[in-house]
């Protein structure tokens, strides 16, 4: 198809792939659950062996009581010794010098439990102010709660880690201990290995009697990747209550960013109804409009003729008719792509399979709704249909499409497909642009994906209240 809307990151809300209706919809933090990426993948024993987030949780569980013991040591000693020189102005100065490192280590304690995690822990920080005024600044990051609980967090991240990585110590020594067990004994030279597990113990005298080792090492290491795992939500579940938004926050940051969504979304709105006006005042003017014109002329013709010249006359009066007739089905395909008749009498299903009747190609109708939807949401699907076949008319060189209609959930999900050449191209102010444009108005999206060679898919989500 040759005119279709395929940039993501546009205002035209097409996106190309697999994407879903879950992309800026209020909630899809909360969605997404509180500790996001550590809880991502299945919890089977090859699923956790495979993932990268074990091994990469492992890691940081393993390096990070440096960090925890780093920060401990920098804090201790920096406030101390800002306290104790409070008393003098020195104090001051090393203070806010301690704000700004300790907001430092915040954020890179973020991207670290991202990289580890796979947790996305948003910026929670106030604004500062504009300028370079360095007072305003500093007074901002100390009325600022974030900072504290960046303090808060890296005091309690020293005993946190410290436990964190007893556990991992514990339980990955003794799973490497128990794996490698016949190398151990290979290369050792007192001539044996007894291993106690509480009332079990077993002597391996030569690295053919430590395999059963091994098998035991094998369920260490279960346990092993388990309790990585279990530490890795303690952790990211800190980390995001202490590093993240607070709830009121996080609500606020929605409302905004919900409130942002719906003005652009009312100024596509606006925007798509302009250019339906353009367009319908374009037609009226290029097509309906000038053929009238023309019908007026020549009736004034045959009238100046009808007594000198009656035959003359006759043949300008049956070109008036032509063009009358032309100019009426003009106004009637017009008035047709402003709002069908059929569609408000009879409903979707009879409205599109017009639409798959007058199409040059076969296509397919399946429209399963329970009930009718509101009629913005019946007007947006069906003009989504009729722009997409006429674009598989002109550009795709297709042989067969369909047309799907149905309800998931609380929305109607229009989806188009034909088997033509695909490779779809952006066009401003394109058909499908303005069809993305007319969907979010309602707050839908539409979705195209066509790649080179094809099938073209245009799926649309448009929500409904039914």
């Amino acid at each position: 198809m040759g005119e279709l809307s395929r940039d993501s990151g546009t205002p035209t809300g097409a996106v190309r792939g697999g994407a879903r209706r879950a992309a800026a919809r209020v909630g899809d933090g909360v969605a997404k659950g509180f500790t996001g990426g550590v809880m991502d993948g299945g919890w089977s024993p090859l699923a956790m062996v495979t993932s990268s987030l074990t091994w990469r949780s492992a890691l940081y569980l393993a390096v990070s009581l440096v960090f925890g013991l780093g920060w401990f040591v920098v804090l201790v000693v920096g406030l101390s010794l800002s306290l104790a020189l409070m008393i003098i102005w020195v104090g001051l100065p090393l203070l806010a010098m301690m704000m700004i490192a300790w907001r430092f280590g915040a954020v890179l304690e973020r991207g670290l439990v991202r990289a580890a995690f796979g947790v996305s822990i948003p910026s929670p920080y106030r604004r500062l102010p504009p300028g370079l005024n360095p007072l305003k600044k500093l007074r901002t990051m100390a009325a600022d709660p974030a900072t504290w609980k960046d303090l808060l967090y890296l005091g309690l991240l020293f005993p946190i880690t410290l436990i964190e990585f007893a556990v991992s110590a514990v339980v990955w020594a003794g799973t490497i201990t128990m794996l490698f067990m016949p190398l151990i004994i290979a290369l050792d030279d007192d001539g044996g290995v007894e291993v106690n597990l509480g009332p079990v113990s077993y002597w391996a005298g030569n690295p053919v009697e430590a395999i059963p080792i091994c098998a035991g090492g094998l369920v260490f290491l279960l346990l092993a990747i388990y309790a990585t795992r279990v530490l890795a939500i303690g952790h990211a579940v800190a980390a995001k209550a202490l590093l993240g938004l607070s709830r009121s926050q996080a609500e606020n940051r929605q409302l905004r960013e919900r409130t942002a969504h719906l003005q652009a979304s009312r100024a596509r709105g606006v925007d798509a109804a302009e250019f339906e006006r353009r367009r319908i005042e374009r037609d009226l003017h290029d097509g309906a409009q000038q053929r009238l014109l023309a019908v007026a002329m020549d009736i004034g013709r045959a009238r100046a003729k009808l007594e000198d010249d009656p035959d003359g006359a006759r043949a300008l009066i049956e070109q008036a008719h032509s063009g009358t007739k032309e100019a009426i089905s003009e106004l009637r395909d017009l008035a047709r792509g402003i709002y069908p008749a059929i569609l408000t009498d009879r409903g979707l299903d009879p409205a599109l399979s017009g639409l798959a009747a007058r199409a040059p190609v076969p296509v397919e109708v399946d429209v399963d709704l329970p009930e009718r939807p509101p009629a913005a949401v019946e007007s947006i699907a069906y003009f989504i249909v009729a722009e997409s076949l006429a674009n598989i008319a002109k550009y795709a060189r297709a042989t067969r499409a369909s047309v799907r209609v149905a309800r998931e959930d609380a929305w109607v999900v229009v989806e188009v497909i034909d088997n033509g050449v695909g490779g779809a191209t952006a066009r401003p102010e394109g058909g499908l642009s303005g069809l993305a444009d007319r969907a979010a108005t309602i707050d839908g999206m539409l979705i195209v994906d066509s790649p080179p060679g094809g099938p073209t898919i245009i799926r649309a989500d448009l929500p409904c209240t039914w």
